[in-house]
């Protein structure tokens, strides 16, 4: 991914957002709460420029209960792939609480997903806390076992484009 990327978050990939949404469910009535990662649309086979959310990383050693999840924060990605969080609200309300607004500023994008935790039961957030648009994605992910796996000579590649 070039250092100087188009920072628009296109969407969030279908596999992501499922992946978010059950792990909401299968922590209720504790909160859930994970980190949001992209890759360019390009590398996804979409013919434009921006950012596809397709990874939600869950940090070691969160700890939850039915109103907060707090990350140790020597745990938090530092990585440029990095674009935001997501958490859920077992209450269901789906709008930003003034603690959630205060972890707001790293990323562009915030998700908050409640109770039902089915399709309709989540919104999108921008680091002020105002609702944003996040298109669900149909595209397909590079698999696990390649996702890490790249030489010098890509770096070297990668960065001749440039």
């Amino acid at each position: 991914m070039p250092l100087f990327r188009s920072n628009e978050i296109l969407g969030i990939a279908e596999e992501a957002l499922v992946f978010a949404l059950e792990a909401s469910r299968d922590s209720h009535p504790n909160e859930y709460m994970g980190f949001l990662r992209g890759e360019p649309a390009n590398k996804l086979g979409l013919d434009r420029k921006g950012i596809v959310i397709t990874d939600i990383l869950v940090m070691p050693g969160t700890e939850s209960n039915s109103v907060s999840a707090t990350v140790k924060t020597s745990t938090v990605p530092n990585d440029r792939n990095a674009v935001g969080s997501v958490h859920s609200h077992p209450n269901g309300v789906l709008r930003p609480s003034d603690a959630d607004l205060a972890t707001f500023g790293q990323g562009d994008v915030h998700i908050i997903i409640g109770a039902p935790y089915d399709r309709d039961s989540w919104k999108a957030f921008d680091r002020e806390g105002k609702p944003r648009v996040l298109d669900v994605l149909d595209v397909e992910l590079p698999d696990a076992e390649s996702f890490f796996d790249f030489t010098q000579a890509d770096i070297d590649e990668e960065l001749r484009e440039q």
